[in-house]
Parts: structure tokens; sequence; C-alpha cells
């Protein structure tokens, strides 16, 4: 008799896209962190005022009368960082559209796990940080993973690291990058600017009315997009948010010439090896001279490591724990429960949302430079341990008990 469950990952074929997808991440994952180690190499040199002038070098970009001056940091935080949310709200949809989130029961598992994956760090975060309300305002740092680096971290292992816990791990690191939109979009906006806000509504709905008219030609969903930019750049919530809201409304469908796929794939080299190394370069600088070793203690240090470390592998692993006990899904084809925990592990990598969203929480303070530390060792011990982790076990033979496939109810 054929179980009524159909299996996740019993067919790779089916990922062929993703995989690709998760390819270039994990080699952008490679020259993120090469131009984060330039950063903290500048920023610790002998002329670090030289690194801070490079942040605050004022760039204007003018049509006519009008003129937009932003300081590389916020053009690179506040403009280039948009098409990486594009880029990644495309995915997302797609993934949502026909993919691995294309229903409740395929979203199951993975969705539970990136809920607890982003639950556990926040208390563990806020436990320690409960009595002040500013260090309070970091609470969501530890909650992203980052998967160009946890990519990138599993690659090392090459093929000693199950096709199908790479696949698992990348939706739920999908699902991750969703809530941490959502939470950048509800708890770090200040306050509205409702004309420019239902300007940028304005600007969104002619972007899906065009797309619903079936208008083929990229100058007007450019024109749009760069439109929406700016009316939620002054709308108060972050800019970044408008390549999310573009990825909503522009055509994504199966055909290679649809607006959509044309945009992602124009745009995903560029996000790979240029914007997201800028990124890297802007907000990566740190200098070590600035901290004692009492610091290392600091609740804000402490936080942001264990909610990380802990937080991230307590939440994903256990939550995915209760999905398979809930009988949501089984075990993906190959991987074991410790392959599982392994992976859950290597979430703990926060490198670029958890840097974004403490520039949001403590721009301007020295809050920031600390939370940048504990992102810093939190990621990197969460890297290690993962890596070491899943290269241990993979010199053991699987157990054919935990054969299983992950399966739809």
């Amino acid at each position: 008799m054929v179980d009524a469950r159909t299996e996740f990952t019993r067919n790779p074929r089916r990922f062929t896209a993703l995989l690709g997808f998760l390819r270039s991440e994990s080699a952008g994952g490679v020259a993120l962190i090469s131009t984060a180690l330039v950063a903290l190499a500048w920023s610790n040199s002998p002329s670090p005022e030289s690194y801070h002038h490079l942040l605050e070098l004022p760039i204007s970009i003018g049509v006519g009368s009008s003129t937009l001056a932003m300081s590389f940091e916020r053009w690179v935080n506040d403009g280039l960082m948009t098409l990486f949310f594009l880029v990644v709200g495309l995915e997302i949809r797609r993934e949502m559209t026909d993919g691995q989130l294309a229903s409740v029961r395929q979203v199951a598992a993975p969705g539970l796990a990136a809920l607890g994956g982003m639950i556990v760090p926040a208390i563990i975060f806020a436990a320690l940080n409960w009595d002040d309300p500013t260090k309070l305002h970091g609470w969501a740092v530890p909650v992203a993973t980052d998967i160009a680096f946890a990519l990138a971290a599993i690659s090392v292992l090459g093929r000693r690291v199950p096709t199908g816990l790479k696949v698992f791990l990348t939706a739920v690191a999908i699902i991750d990058d969703l809530g941490a939109i959502i939470v950048i979009a509800v708890f770090y906006t200040a306050s509205l600017a409702w004309v420019a806000l239902l300007a940028a509504l304005a600007v969104a709905a002619v972007i899906y009315a065009m797309n619903r008219l079936n208008v083929k030609a990229m100058p007007p969903y450019l024109i749009g997009g760069l439109l929406l930019w700016l009316c939620v750049l002054n709308s108060g919530i972050h800019a970044t948010l408008a390549g999310v809201m573009l990825a909503f409304v522009v055509p994504l469908g199966p055909e290679p010439d649809c607006v959509g796929h044309r945009i992602e794939t124009r745009l995903s080299g560029w996000v790979t090896w240029a914007v997201l190394p800028l990124f890297g370069l802007a907000n990566a600088g740190l200098q070590f001279g600035d901290f004692s070793m009492g610091d290392l203690g600091g609740t804000l240090i402490l936080g942001t490591v264990l909610g990380l470390v802990v937080g991230k592998q307590l939440g994903v692993f256990g939550a995915t724990l209760l999905a398979l006990r809930l009988g949501l899904a089984r075990l993906p084809s190959g991987v074991s429960y410790l392959h599982l925990y392994g992976g859950a592990v290597l979430c703990g990598i926060g490198f670029t949302m958890s840097l974004f969203i403490a520039d949001l929480s403590f721009r301007g303070s020295h809050h920031h430079e600390e939370v940048k530390l504990g992102v810093f060792i939190g990621s990197l011990l969460a890297a290690g341990l993962g890596i070491a982790f899943l290269a241990a076990i993979s010199r053991r033979s699987p157990s054919p008990a935990h054969a299983h496939s992950l399966e739809r109810t």
C-alpha cells in the first residue's frame, strides 16, 4: 500500500533551481566574509579614521533640480540592500507559489523550525537585558539566520552533508528571512509619514495592475520600482522593504522571460558579488581597542552570543522534533537526528540580517559596537561548532533506523 504522504526530498531534481541559488549563495558567502575581514583589519589599522571617512563619504544623485544625498554607509544599507531584499522576496514568493513552501503541509516542519529559531534566541536576549529598555530594543538581533554563511559552512564539508539536510535548512532559512522582514516592518518603524506611505501603496498597486494587464516590458517596472523605493524611503518604514513589496507585485511565473525571473537572474550575481560584499565592508568595521575583557561579559554581548549559539540550536532542533512528534514530517532521506542537530547549530550564523537589525536598533551608539562584536563571536562559534559536529558524525555510517524520508501528511 502506498503511503499517503509524499516524500519531501524523494527526487532531488525537483530542487535544481533552488540548489543553484544555494550554490551562488554559498560562494557569495566567501566574498562577504572577505570584505568583512577587510573592514575589521581596516578599522583596526594605524589609520582607522580613513575607514570611517569612507562610511561618512557623502554621495549625491540628482535629476534636474531634485537631489538625493546620503552617506556611503546609508547608500549601501538603505539603497543597495533593497536589491538584496528584492531577490530574497522573489525567492520566498517562488517557493510559496511552486516550491517547498507551496502548501501548509510542506511548510509545517521548516516553518516550526524557523519560528522556534526566532523565539528562543529573542527570549534569551530579552531575559538578559530586561531591565534596560535601550538594550532591550535589540532583542531581534539574534533571531536571523544568514543563509549565505550557513551554506558556505556546509560547502566546506562537501558531499559529507546529505542533500536532504541542505534542502531542509534552506526552507528554514527562507522562512526565517520572511520572519526577519516582518520583524523589521513591525518593530523597527519609529514613526510613519502617511502621505509617503500611501504613495508607496499606490505605486505598488499600479505595478500590480501592470502585472494583471500582462505588461511584459521591463522599463515600466524599473521606473515603478524606483518610485516605490523613494516613497518608502520617506515613509518611516525601512527603505529596503520596498524590495520585498516589489517582489510580490511584479509578474513571476514559470516562463523564463517573465519580469520577475529576469529581474532575479540579472540581480542575483550583483547581489552576491557586489551588494553583500559592500554591506560587509560598510557594517563589519569594529575597533577591538574599544573593548576590554570585562565587556565580553556584558549583557548585550552575552545575550547576542547565547541567542545565536544556544538559542538558535535549541529553537530549531526542538521545534523540528515537535514537528516529527506530531507526525507533520519525517526525517529527510539519509539525514539522522545528529545531522539535524548539526544543521540547527549552523542556523546560529546570523551575520547579514543580525548586523542589519543591529544597525536599526543602535545606530550611532556604543551599544551598536557591542552588539556587532556579539554577532561576530556568536556567528563564528556557531559556524565552528556546526562544522566540527557535522564533520565528526560524517565519519560514522548512517543508521538504517535514521534513513527515513521527510514526507508530507
